[in-house]
Order: C-alpha cells, then structure tokens, then sequence
C-alpha cells in the first residue's frame, strides 16, 4: 500500500508540470490567440468577445490558475466551434478508442505471447526463424496499408465484416463487435509483432539464468519450468513495453480510426487543429497527457506484482 501511495505521489508533480505545458499550448501560437482563432476579418467586438471567452485579457498567471481550478473541477472549457462543452466531446469520442486499444491489445497478446515462448524455447529452429521473420515483417508493414488489405480481402471480396462504421456497445452489441474486428486486427497485429519481440528476447534471458538451471536439474519439466518461472522474471520488460504502447494506441490511433470511419479520440484532436478549435485541442491533449501518467502508474503498480524486490526497493540484483 505505501508502495501505491508513494507513486501516487510522485504523479502530482508530473501532472502539474502537464497541466502547464498543456496551458502553454494556446499561447504558443504564433501572434493572438484569438486573431487566429477568429481570422484577419473579424470585428473588433468578436475579436474581444472571444478574448474575455479564453480569458487572455488577464495576466498569465492569472489565466493558468483560473484554468486549473476549472480543471480541478473537471470543466475543460467550451468548444468554439461546436459550443458545446469540452468534456462532452471528449466522453463522446473517447469510448470507441478505448474499445479500440483493448481490442488491439488484446490480439497482440494473443499471437505474441505463444509465438514468443515458442521461439524462445525452440531457439535456433524452424519455429524460431519463421516467428522473427515474421515478426519482423509485422512490425514493417505500415498500419494503414495492413487495414486497406484486411478491408478488400474481409469486406469487398467476401463481405464477411463490415469495412467501416462505428456502433457504440450499448446500442448493438453484435453489430458493435462486427466493426470493431478489422479496426483491431489491422492495428494489433502489428503491435503484437513488437510484444512477440521483446518476449522472445527477455525469455532468452532469463533461460540461461542459474535458477532455471537449477529448476531443470531437480526434475521439473519444460513446460512448468517456462511458464512457472522464467516466464514471470521475463515480464518485467514486457510490463513496460506494454504500457507504452496502450498509452501511444490511446493518442495515436488516428490513421486506423480515420480509415474505419470511427469516431475515436484521435480523430477528434485532428479534426479540432484543422478547425482551429484550440480550446478542444486544449482539453483532448491534457486528458491524453493524464491517460500516460495514469498507464505509467499502473505498470509500476504491475512491476511490484510480478517483482516483489521492486516494491521492497531492491534491485533485480539483490
């Protein structure tokens, strides 16, 4: 438990220099704010109606801490070209990319983790050289290229899945899950070339260490000295990679969502920057920000799971 709190604690300082970087994104731009925003042809009054609206006529100082109390509060502002708020968009969009990135990880696991064990324990084979090879191929091949190919073959040629939409869980959840298949496989198998990677290598690790040695000797068979107990001293890397990549898929999905037509979390960052809704990029970047942080604590949390050392503050070593 005082592992867990002294991690909570050291987000709070990670979060406020976030909340200020976020703050800083809007006076970043190149002259006015607002001007921008409004364009060379607005009115004077518009022009100083949307700078009482963002709050620039105060000091800085003033503006960050009006801002962060409102935060606090969990109010992100109102969109300028929507008006509605900031949240609402956010809570609207953020569901479909999250189903999306637990679908992907998903099947990342899935194809990685037997592949993985497989090569590492087959090292030098057959199952060994064709796994990376096609590991290596996986991680190559662009995402939105692998999604165009899975729409021809599964939706135009066949039509066994639909080639886009987006159907939220609670209103079909048939349909939902229909959709969602090729979106996934497009963006997890790729993803699970990376996992399959770094498995393979931590396994190999881990294999030649003394206590594996020592677990064969006493009569323990393959399979129980693999899975009960190098492959949870492997994991530890694995732990991490993992939670870089949930964090990126839930900022980065915006190609796949674009090609699937599903309206995620992404898209909807792009498509405020090109509104020039700065207020709404405002918000989505500080939510995606608190997503990060939020991953990164529970993958510590993991690592004092799997490695009680790490919670006790020794070493791998020690």
């Amino acid at each position: 438990m005082m592992f867990v709190f002294r991690r909570l604690l050291l987000t709070i300082p990670i979060l406020l220099l976030v909340s200020i970087m976020t703050f800083s994104l809007i006076h970043m731009i190149p002259g006015d704010p607002a001007r921008v925003i409004l364009g060379q042809e607005a009115t004077p009054e518009a022009y100083q109606a949307l700078r009482s609206e963002l709050g620039l006529d105060q000091p800085i100082v003033v503006q960050y801490f009006s801002w962060l109390g409102k935060v606090i509060q969990g109010d992100l502002g109102i969109s300028i070209t929507d008006r509605v708020p900031v949240s609402q968009l956010i809570m609207q969009r953020l569901p479909a990319t999250v189903e999306l990135t637990i679908g992907t990880f998903l099947i990342a696991i899935l194809i990685a983790f037997p592949a993985g064990i497989l090569a590492a324990v087959r090292r030098g084979t057959w199952i060994d050289y064709t796994s990376t090879f096609t590991a290596l191929g996986g991680m190559s091949i662009p995402s939105f290229w692998l999604a165009m190919m899975l729409i021809i073959f599964f939706a135009v040629n066949n039509q066994w899945l639909p080639s886009s939409g987006y159907v939220p869980f609670m209103e079909n959840p048939t349909q939902n899950l229909l959709a969602m298949v090729l979106p996934c496989l497009a963006t997890g198998l790729r993803e699970s070339a990376v996992l399959m990677r770094m498995l393979r290598s931590s396994l190999l690790d881990v294999v030649s260490m003394d206590f594996i040695r020592t677990a064969k000797a006493k009569g323990l068979n393959e399979a129980r000295t693999i899975l009960g107990h190098a492959l949870r001293n492997a994991m530890v890397p694995v732990v991490t990679t993992s939670g870089l990549m949930i964090a990126g898929l839930l900022g980065g999905l915006v190609i796949t969502e674009s090609i699937f037509s599903i309206p995620g979390f992404g898209r909807l960052i792009v498509e405020s920057v090109f509104k020039r809704d700065y207020v709404t990029v405002q918000g989505a970047i500080l939510v995606s920000a608190v997503l990060v942080v939020v991953v990164n604590l529970a993958v510590d949390i993991l690592y004092a799971v799997i490695d009680p050392r790490i919670k006790a503050g020794k070493g791998a070593g020690e």
